[in-house]
């Protein structure tokens, strides 16, 4: 007796200990547009990073290349306060997948080798069961201070999307019903979690059956599931089309009754586009995409009705091979940036332990190399300092001003002694709110930005003759004319950070996109973004 009390309070003190440790986040809620701390008020930004937990072994990639705290120390040194944690429902409804030790659910697929990575890398998961797996992962995260979102990524563990059963609601493998204990079951095993902020709902709704009617049914009924069982939790909830359509709730908003935790959510990637056709119009390309964002989920941040958007899934093919997802990626930083948007990069693993019947499948898209050991493209990450960072902060003091950025970069402008260069977006030069066809002065200055000529540093100084003007249809070449009337656009240097004044590449004398363009115009693109901290 008298052990078994000692054993209890080691436990007790061990479980406290753990709490403290863990309390990296708290319940967070909404405010307008924007998610928000719940105790102080102030704005939280969600700088995240899939990974993967759904596929057919259940298992989290990557425990089979690396320790865990490794993994999850990975996370935070290349920037993510936050990890899209994804899970399957059948694993939380079906005992027989949920009740699986970690070294059963290897054996089902021959996975040796996996299962020898575990066990030299994380030995004490191979005998817990996958559920128990899941949760050891996320305590993990609670306690190097990193953020959690829960996603319901398919109901049957395997990859997503096309064709696999798990698409809408009556699909071979997309009961309603099951779907809805699954949500309640994970709300409630991860209720008072303080790694955990929010549940994603489900990835990607898509395929034939997909209606709205449906979605407004059982997007109703899973946020009150969810709400029932966790009311700290954010409800984010998922749109039609692979997560690109929300457009129709201009017209019926839904119904829910969750408080101030509802955030939608929304999937932007370069598919669908050939690259001969981004290499031939860029500029086009571009505003006809931001044009198809902004119609069909932006405009949620927008308005007296306004609601958080959380961008849950964007990336690159990161060895930088893809000339459409090179071209996309500047375009899609432009306007996340302007919006500061909360989001969660795909992904963070560097393979697959099984992956649509592959074994070790590299992913391109992923963080990590594939042994797991290094960031596979260091300067990819970089670009993305502006996005991580609050720009803007509902309950700032301070006025509004811009910082200029350059999105191929990653980086902004900066004003300095010997001329203006990019940088860092921390500390920017600030610069007062630019109208189209006016000058472009440093905020609380009379300095103004000036073309001095064709191939040359522009200028900043007192001469406010410039008069700017966004051209080509992405309204990102900004163009000024030179003495001599000729509209010349700012661009930065290939070989340096300097900034100078050139032709404009893909537009014509008339200041409009040329039909087509072998040009890339990516260097002369640059967007003011409000900032107010």
């Amino acid at each position: 007796m008298a052990r078994g009390i000692r054993n209890d309070e080691a436990m007790l003190a061990f479980l406290l200990l753990q709490i403290v440790t863990f309390c990296s986040s708290w319940p967070l809620s909404t405010n307008s547009r924007w998610i928000v701390d719940d105790a102080s008020g102030k704005r939280v930004k969600l700088a995240c990073v899939n990974w993967p937990s759904h596929l057919e072994p259940m298992i989290a990639e990557g425990l089979e290349k690396k320790p865990i705290n490794v993994i999850v120390k990975k996370i935070s040194e290349t920037g993510f306060n936050c990890v899209r944690f994804t899970w399957s429902t059948y694993m939380f409804t079906r005992p027989d997948y949920g009740n699986l030790t970690v070294s059963k659910s290897l054996e089902r697929f021959n996975l040796s080798a996996a299962k020898a990575g575990i066990a030299k890398n994380n030995p004490r998961f191979l005998n817990m069961s996958v559920v128990q797996l899941h949760k050891a992962v996320v305590d993990e995260l609670g306690k190097n201070k990193v953020m959690v979102v829960l996603d319901n990524h398919v109901s049957r563990p395997t990859w997503c999307c096309s064709g696999d059963g798990n698409g809408f609601f009556g699909d071979a493998d997309f009961s309603p019903e099951e779907w809805l204990r699954g949500l309640a079951a994970v709300a409630k095993a991860y209720k008072a979690h303080p790694a955990v902020v929010g549940m994603s709902m489900r990835n990607e709704l898509r395929g034939s059956r997909q209606n709205e009617a449906d979605w407004y049914k059982y997007m109703q009924q899973g946020a009150n599931t969810i709400h029932a069982q966790s009311p700290d939790f954010l409800v984010i909830v998922s749109g039609l089309n692979f997560d690109n359509n929300l457009g129709f709730l201009k017209s019926k908003p839904l119904a829910v009754n969750v408080r101030n935790k509802l955030v939608y959510e929304a999937h932007w990637y370069s598919f669908g586009i050939p690259a001969e056709k981004w290499a031939a119009q860029t500029n086009q390309l571009c505003a006809t995409v931001t044009k198809w964002a902004r119609d069909n989920y932006l405009f949620l941040i927008a308005g007296n009705n306004s609601f958080p958007l959380f961008l849950s899934e964007f990336g690159i093919n990161q060895r930088g091979d893809d000339l459409a997802d090179n071209r996309y990626i500047s375009c899609l930083l432009a306007a996340v940036a302007e919006a500061d948007l909360d989001w969660a990069l795909w992904a963070l693993q560097g393979s697959y332990i099984l992956r649509e019947g592959h074994v070790n499948l590299e992913e391109i898209y992923g963080v990590l190399d594939i042994n797991w050991d290094h960031p596979r493209n260091p300067a990819f990450l970089d670009r993305l300092q502006v996005i991580r960072q609050i720009n803007q902060d509902f309950k700032s003091k301070h006025p509004t001003y811009y910082i200029l950025f350059h999105p191929l970069s990653g980086q902004c402008v900066h004003v300095v002694k010997n001329g203006i260069v990019v940088a860092t977006c921390k500390n920017a030069s600030r610069w007062d709110h630019h109208q189209d066809g006016g000058p472009i002065k440093l905020a609380g200055s009379p300095w103004c930005l000036g073309v001095a000529g064709d191939g040359t540093t522009p200028r900043v100084s007192k001469d406010c003759s410039s008069k700017w003007k966004l051209v080509s249809s992405t309204g990102l070449h900004l163009a000024a004319q030179d003495g001599r009337g000729k509209h010349l656009c700012l661009e930065k240097n290939a070989s340096d950070s300097k900034l100078v004044t050139k032709k404009c590449l893909c537009v014509g004398d008339n200041l409009a996109d040329l039909p087509t363009c072998a040009q890339n115009p990516e260097a002369q693109w640059f967007k003011l973004i409000p900032a107010n901290i």
